[in-house]
């Protein structure tokens, strides 16, 4: 089984928002453990994330990728996946420097309550298009 760290600042208040990101959760369960670990500030997220071996940062700059291309990547990544989701102000410059890349959802900008379900649903989407399921179509 995949585990998951997915470090991001704040907690999630919408409603509607924790349902979306249950709903992915479980479609997830079984082939990919997720634990969130939410921090408050910018300093907590480096010090949290300093101890990640391949720490991926989704970040506007980083590389975009088409959903069989992300794919593959996350299957050649390995059974340990980390992933950090910066605040308002995007990721500090340390935990961009040490991560092994980063990932760009898209030119949009999204909060990061957003980038969460994202995320999630694009995990789901990689790991369906693996298996050949029709999702993807």
């Amino acid at each position: 089984m995949i585990k998951a760290h997915i470090y991001t600042i704040g907690k999630s208040k919408e409603t509607w928002l924790n349902a979306a990101l249950s709903e992915y959760e479980k479609r997830l369960q079984g082939r990919i453990q997720i634990q969130w670990i939410l921090v408050s500030d910018d300093a907590e997220l480096i010090k949290q994330t300093s101890a990640e071996p391949h720490l991926i940062a989704l970040d506007v700059q980083g590389l975009l990728l088409s959903s069989e291309a992300l794919s593959q990547k996350l299957v050649q990544a390995g059974s340990r996946l980390a992933f950090v989701i910066g605040g308002a102000p995007g990721l500090p410059p340390a935990i961009l420097a040490k991560a092994k890349w980063r990932w760009s959802l898209s030119p949009l900008t999204f909060t990061h309550q957003m980038t969460r379900l994202i995320l999630l649903e694009q995990l789901y989407r990689a790991y369906e298009i693996e298996r050949k399921s029709p999702y993807h179509k």
